[in-house]
């Protein structure tokens, strides 16, 4: 986390949204082998958990179950170039949004791993625009059972939130706007419209 309050939020909903839209990210834990971090795919429940997957060779699988852990996802983000400031004494920077989410992790049983598999691959069969969504009763019982025993699921219970969202706060509206269109112009507009949408 940004140790410029003017970079923090409250809004919940805000931070719940960029999980569940970005839906991927990184656990990271310290665990008796040392340090490690694993990326999966992530499912924001709404009512305060976290569950993803790994492969049940991953370093940090055989360590999770009780641990308390932090999820971290990142969001859009951009280089900052001082040519887009009125001032010529500015330097580089960089905007972008990100959450750590920290909390005690559970393992799922068997049951709990079939439901979270079933509503992550639906949450992310909506995003596609064409065709028949795929849905796991596609996939014969017995090869579904094997390759679910290659994996863990696990269950982050969020008990602290931890956001970054640098989007110009420190600048005025007029050097936000023109960092805004030099982002744009650069290809780089979910962050130009975060700036707009968030900061205003």
């Amino acid at each position: 986390m940004h140790p410029n309050a003017q970079f923090r939020t409250e809004n919940r909903a805000l931070m719940e949204a960029l999980v569940a839209e970005i839906g991927f990210g990184m656990i990271f834990a310290t665990t008796p082998d040392g340090p490690r971090v694993a990326h999966t795919p992530l499912l924001w429940t709404g009512d305060g958990a976290l569950q993803f997957h790994l492969a049940r060779g991953n370093a940090l699988a055989r360590h999770l179950d009780g641990m308390t852990a932090l999820a971290v996802v990142n969001g859009p983000e951009a280089y900052v170039s001082p040519r887009w400031y009125e001032s010529t004494v500015e330097v580089p920077t960089w905007n972008y949004v990100t959450v750590e989410i920290e909390g005690r992790v559970r393992r799922m049983d068997d049951d709990g791993l079939q439901g979270m598999l079933e509503a992550l691959s639906a949450h992310n069969e909506t995003r596609i625009a064409s065709g028949t969504p795929w849905t796991m009763d596609k996939v014969p019982p017995a090869r579904l059972s094997q390759l679910k025993g290659a994996i863990v699921g696990f269950e982050l219970e969020a008990q602290a939130w931890r956001p970054t969202f640098k989007l110009s706060q420190n600048k005025s509206a007029d050097e936000r706007e023109r960092v805004a269109l030099g982002l744009e112009q650069e290809g780089s507009r979910a962050i130009a419209q975060l700036m707009r949408d968030v900061v205003g």
